[in-house]
């Protein structure tokens, strides 16, 4: 079994593209996510929820070229089981894990350095390939 998530959100750093020992093109980035609400007492609350995010082959390819720190995107794609890590202030976190099989591009020109224009989906032309693991 497996679980699908859709997430929008702005990229943390600039994508980082490696490759598999397979040779397949790998590329990972993180997504930060924002809620906002106002809690019982009137006062207004954000949380901020990281995913990381892994691409690969042709899909890691074009994210590798056209992503950037700071870019809004849209990610669907298979939420590993959440891995559990203490952070250096001593907080127990959870790590969330997407593999991406899709990525959109979303905003407008000049969002973020590397912007070629309007939304942009770089996952329809794609064929669905097995992912290697």
């Amino acid at each position: 079994m497996y679980q699908r998530v859709s997430i929008i959100g702005r990229l943390g750093r600039d994508p980082e593209m490696r490759y598999a020992p397979d040779g397949s093109p790998v590329t990972s980035f993180s997504v930060a996510t924002d809620r906002h609400w106002t809690d019982s007492e009137g006062k207004q609350q954000e949380r901020t929820i990281w995913f990381r995010v892994t691409a690969w082959r042709k899909l890691a390819e074009i994210c590798n070229q056209y992503l950037a720190k700071g870019r809004l995107v849209y990610v669907e794609g298979d939420l590993s089981e959440p891995k559990p890590y203490q952070g250096r202030d001593g907080e127990w976190r959870a790590s969330l894990d997407v593999t991406a099989r899709e990525v959109k591009f979303l905003g407008g020109r000049g969002e973020a350095p590397g912007d070629e224009g309007a939304a942009r989906d770089i996952a329809s032309d794609l064929e669905e390939e097995p992912i290697p693991f």
